[in-house]
């Protein structure tokens, strides 16, 4: 749980550089009006991870950041379906354990009702999958992609070249402030979560109290 809340506090400190629009300096300056940098906030570096950062440190903490933030929307989802009562149907195990037998939000993972840890290396073990083979820029050989986070690879493309730039632009910002909601969102409501253990239970909208 603790190194869960450490991480995604790292990830949204980052949260606020800029995206990449074109090519920058190792000036600070350089990353100050590019895409990500809007207000009220601005440009955002209170740690200094862009403090003397090069084109290839930039697009490391871009990549990182994007990649967070569609986790944490994923994430946010999750809780917002399972906790409305959307499981899936059938068992989870050849036991007979519905889908719906086991509690919603950091409850499935650690503590008395968790999943069997079997499930959980299952987990681990496919998230590490697509971590080393599929989402990445260039994986199964393709060309690096356009940007950080362009996760195409030749194969998926949803329309995207038939953006014009501008377009390209709002959507990446669109995706890149949704996924900073969703680092906040998903941060909040595992605090929240942890709270009702020690009797501070709150009645949050739409999900009612995390228990």
């Amino acid at each position: 749980m603790k190194l869960a809340i450490a991480a995604l506090l790292a990830g949204s400190a980052a949260a606020f550089a800029p995206a990449q629009v074109g090519k920058a300096t190792t000036a600070l300056s350089a990353f100050e009006s590019e895409l990500g940098a809007q207000p009220p906030l601005g440009f955002f570096d209170p740690l200094g991870m862009l403090t003397d950062a090069d084109q290839e440190r930039f697009d490391r903490l871009r990549y990182v950041e994007v990649k967070h933030g569609r986790v944490c929307q994923l994430a946010f989802l999750g809780q917002i379906v399972t906790r409305n009562g959307v499981h899936l149907s059938g068992d989870i195990d050849y036991s007979g354990h519905s889908f719906d037998s086991y509690p919603n939000g950091l409850a499935a993972v650690f503590g008395d009702s968790a999943i069997p840890q079997a499930g959980a290396l299952q987990i681990f073990a496919f998230v590490g999958f697509l971590e080393l083979f599929v989402m990445k820029d260039s994986a199964n050989g393709a060309e690096p992609g356009e940007f950080p986070g362009d996760f195409r690879n030749g194969a998926l493309d949803f329309g995207w070249d038939t953006f014009d730039e501008e377009t390209k632009l709002s959507k990446r910002a669109i995706e890149l402030n949704n996924g900073r909601a969703a680092m906040m969102g998903i941060l909040g409501l595992m605090v929240h979560e942890k709270l009702g253990e020690i009797d501070m239970v709150a009645d949050l909208p739409i999900i009612g109290a995390l228990q």
